[in-house]
C-alpha cells in the first residue's frame, strides 16, 4: 500500500508548482500596477527557473548530512517569508527578491520530496510514489494556475501569493505531524553530478530538454498577452485556456509515458518534437478562427510536456549507472530552459511582437530535434 505521507509530498510540489507557474498568467497585471513593461515582468520567471535550476542540487547537496524533516520546514519557513516580500512589496525589486527567495527555497522542497517519496517508500511502490510527487507539480498547472488567473483579475494580482502562503503555512503544521523524523543520506557529490555529462550522448539528450523547454517557454510564458493581444481576450477567457491547456498537458504526459512504453522513446521523443514545433508554427494563424485555436491549443498542451517520459528513457538507457543522478540534472536542465525562454520572450515581445515569439519558439523547438537525433544516432553507433 502506498505510504499515506506521500499525499502531503505531492501537496508540498503542488505549492510550490503555483508559485512557479501562476506569475505567467498575471504579467500584465504585474507591469501595470509595477510601471514596467510586459517583457521586464516576464525576467521574473527568467530568474525562477533560473535560481531554481541551480539552487536544487547545490541545496540538496550542502544540507544533505542534516536530518530530512528539519531541512523541509526551514525550506518551508523561507519560502513563507519569500511570498510575503511579494505580497508587501510594492516595487520590482521586491518582487524579483521574493522570486529569488521563493525560487531557492522551492526547488529544495522539490527535490527533498522526491527523494523522501522514494526513501520512506516500500521498492514495489517507489516508482508510483515519485510518480505522485510529479502529478503535485502538474495538477498546479491544471488547476493552481487557473485560479492564480482568476484570483489575480478578481482582487489584484498580490491575492494568489496570500493563497500560497495560507496553504504552506498549513504544511508547516502537517510536515512534523505527519512526516516524523526522516535520517539524512550521504549527498551525491557535486562533481560526480557534472562528469555525468561528459558522455556526449547523455549530453545530446539534456540538450535536447533545454531545447524544448525554451521553445515551449518562449510562447508559453507570454500565453496572456498573446491571447489578450490576438484574441482579446477577457479574464475569464484567460481562465479557461489556462484550464484546458494544463489538463491536456497533464494527459499529455500520460499518454507520453504509455506511447514510450509501447513505441520507445526514439519515436515518441521524435514525433513530440516535430509536432509541438508544427502547433507554435500554426498557431499565430488559428487565432481568427476560435475553433481551430481551441483545438490547436489543446494539442499544444498535450505536447508540451510529453517530452518527459521518453527524455527520462532514453537517458537512462544511455547511462543505467547514473540514473539517479540524470534525473536530477534533467530537472535542472529543464528549468534552464525555461529561463532562457522566458529572457528570450521577454526580448521579443518588447522589441517586435507577441506573434513573433511563436516563430522564435519554434525555431528552438527545431533545434531541439536536431540535439535529439544527434543522441539517438549516437546511441544506435553505440549499440
Amino acid at each position: 500500500m502506498l505510504d499515506k505521507r506521500i499525499y502531503l509530498l505531492t501537496a508540498i510540489a503542488f505549492v510550490v508548482g503555483m508559485v512557479e507557474l501562476l506569475i505567467g498568467g498575471i504579467l500584465d497585471l504585474v507591469a501595470l500596477d509595477l510601471e514596467v513593461s510586459v517583457g521586464r515582468a516576464g525576467l521574473l520567471i527568467t530568474v525562477f527557473a533560473l535560481v531554481f535550476s541551480i539552487s536544487g542540487p547545490v541545496l540538496l547537496f550542502l544540507t544533505g548530512r542534516e536530518e530530512r524533516t528539519r531541512v523541509m520546514l526551514v525550506a518551508l519557513l523561507v519560502f513563507i517569508i519569500g511570498n510575503l516580500v511579494a505580497i508587501l512589496g510594492t516595487t520590482y525589486s521586491a518582487l524579483m527578491l521574493s522570486r529569488i527567495i521563493t525560487a531557492a527555497s522551492g526547488a529544495l522542497l522539490t527535490v527533498l520530496s522526491l527523494a523522501l517519496a522514494a526513501h520512506i517508500s516500500a521498492p514495489e511502490y517507489r516508482g508510483r510514489a515519485i510518480g505522485m510527487v510529479v502529478m503535485g507539480i502538474s495538477g498546479s498547472l491544471v488547476f493552481g494556475l487557473p485560479v492564480g488567473v482568476s484570483m489575480g483579475h478578481a482582487f489584484g494580482w498580490r491575492s494568489p501569493f496570500i493563497l500560497v502562503t495560507i496553504l504552506a503555512l498549513g504544511l508547516v503544521v502537517a510536515v512534523p505531524a505527519f512526516v516524523g523524523r526522516v535520517p539524512a543520506n550521504p549527498p551525491v557529490p557535486l562533481k560526480r553530478q557534472m562528469h555525468a555529462l561528459r558522455d556526449k550522448k547523455v549530453l545530446f539528450g539534456h540538450l535536447t530538454t533545454f531545447f524544448f523547454l525554451a521553445g515551449h517557454f518562449t510562447l508559453y510564458g507570454y500565453m496572456t498577452p498573446f491571447l489578450k493581444f490576438t484574441m482579446n481576450f477577457n479574464s475569464s477567457h484567460v481562465a479557461l485556456a489556462y484550464f484546458l491547456y494544463g489538463v491536456a498537458a497533464v494527459s499529455g504526459g500520460g499518454f507520453a509515458g504509455w506511447s514510450t512504453d509501447k513505441f520507445g522513446p526514439r519515436r515518441t521523443l521524435l514525433a513530440s518534437i516535430i509536432l509541438l514545433c508544427v502547433c507554435l508554427l500554426i498557431i499565430p494563424y488559428t487565432t481568427g478562427v476560435p475553433p481551430l485555436f481551441w483545438m490547436v491549443l489543446v494539442i499544444w498542451g498535450v505536447l508540451s510536456w510529453s517530452i518527459s517520459p521518453p527524455i527520462q528513457s532514453h537517458l537512462v538507457q544511455l547511462a543505467p549507472e547514473t540514473a539517479a543522478i540524470q534525473q536530477s540534472l534533467n530537472i535542472a536542465v529543464l528549468h534552464l530552459g525555461i529561463a532562457f525562454g522566458t529572457f528570450a520572450g521577454s526580448l521579443i515581445i518588447d522589441r517586435f511582437s507577441v506573434e513573433q515569439q511563436a516563430l522564435a519558439g519554434a525555431f528552438l523547438i527545431a533545434t531541439s530535434l536536431g540535439t535529439a537525433l544527434a543522441s539517438l544516432h549516437r546511441e544506435r553507433v553505440s549499440a
